[in-house]
């Protein structure tokens, strides 16, 4: 299915684990501008621009050329940041919509592509990713969001809780045909019309339990894709964080822009 692709980066000040996030330094420079850097690059996209209520991010953003687009600063979560933008006059022809974090300036396009091919299926209202999870420590980590997902790909449920939970150490039978323990990635696509259902719906109960808005829209009926990508550099939610993402940044030879 073809259908052009529009990618929002969210980008708000109010974060409560990192502070000013959009503008916290990385090797000296913003974060919104490594993510902008990367996102610009992405030929899945064939628009991209910053949803943000912070002229401080706008005028970094502009500076860097970035579209801006400045949006209500009420809104509860990032996805309704983008619904709103979407929405728009002048952005109402794009068929497909991207979530593109603005916390990830490590994010790879080929993961973005995933979220994104499976909307464009069509068998799918919202596309996102998932990476094996393979250490005990990790899954019991209530700050690594996890998801189960049936054969087709369909997601049956996200949780913080370790998902599912293999009671007995025995094997399952022979061999495992699949890697059932996933972490989420954070990474969405929507159709116009899965994005609109998603911000109309009420917070739900399963959602205010975990604190994850992905799952209203499961719990409301929407057919959820997951994609199974390869290792997943974290975002930045903290000061330790900070410090991993630049070591990556230093591998890659990213110290600096022209």
């Amino acid at each position: 299915m073809s259908g052009q692709v529009l990618g929002i980066v969210p980008a708000r000040l109010a974060s409560t684990r990192l502070p000013n996030k959009p503008l916290y330094p990385l090797l000296g420079r913003p974060l919104i501008e490594w993510v902008w850097r990367r996102v610009e690059e992405m030929s899945v996209l064939d628009k991209a621009v910053v949803a943000t209520d912070s002229e401080e991010v706008a005028e970094i953003c502009r500076a860097l050329g970035a579209p801006v687009e400045m949006t209500s600063p009420d809104h509860p979560s990032g996805t309704d940041r983008v619904a709103e933008v979407a929405d728009r006059p002048e952005y109402r022809h794009f068929e497909f919509i991207a979530n593109v974090q603005g916390d990830e300036p490590l994010l790879k396009e080929a993961h973005l592509r995933a979220a994104i091919d499976l909307v464009r299926e069509g068998r799918w209202d919202v596309g996102t990713c998932a990476t094996p999870l393979n250490t005990d420590i990790a899954r019991m980590d209530a700050s690594v969001v996890k998801v189960a997902r049936a054969a087709s790909g369909r997601a049956l449920y996200f949780s913080r809780a370790p998902i599912p939970y293999k009671r007995d150490e025995k094997p399952v039978g022979e061999e495992l045909e699949r890697e059932p323990f996933l972490r989420h990635i954070g990474i969405y696509s929507y159709t116009r019309a899965a994005l609109h259902d998603w911000v109309a719906l009420a917070p739900s109960q399963l959602e205010r339990l975990e604190l994850l808005e992905q799952l209203r829209p499961l719990e409301a009926g929407l057919k959820i894709g997951v994609a199974i990508v390869g290792a997943v550099d974290p975002g930045v939610d903290t000061p330790a964080d900070v410090i991993r993402i630049e070591d990556k940044l230093s591998e890659q030879g990213a110290t600096t822009f022209a």
